[in-house]
């Protein structure tokens, strides 16, 4: 602050800057990216007002998850089959929801209740 209490323009523009509440993943990737580029952990800290704890928990999080996403393959195949597997099944799920529905409005509900008991 100059003599006077007057702000400087620095000053001003970050006194104006409203901080969040919830920080977003954008938010906190721009923090991270200030750090890796030699930005001060403690300086960062206290324009934000958030504890440098917090913030190193950010960086080590935006590296770990960025190891990952360099894989080249992404996730092993067994992971992918699971992931295609249980996509099939909700998609399978969905159908039998809206066979079944459709078979109530057909007046089919009854019928369709015997069966489900039937095959328990």
């Amino acid at each position: 602050m100059e003599a006077g209490g007057i702000m400087t323009k620095d000053e001003g523009k970050k006194a104006r800057r409203e901080l969040p509440e919830r920080w977003s993943a954008q938010q906190k990737t721009e923090v991270v990216l200030r750090l890796l580029r030699g930005d001060d952990l403690g300086e960062i800290s206290r324009e934000i007002q958030v504890p440098a704890h917090e913030i190193e928990q950010w960086r080590r999080v935006f590296l770990e998850s960025g190891t990952t996403g360099l894989r080249r393959r992404g996730t092993d195949p067994h992971e992918r089959d699971l992931i295609r597997t249980r996509a099939k099944l909700g998609e399978t799920m969905m159908k039998l929801e809206l066979a079944e529905g459709l078979l109530e409005k057909r007046g089919y509900g009854e019928e369709l209740r015997k069966l489900k008991r039937y095959g328990q």
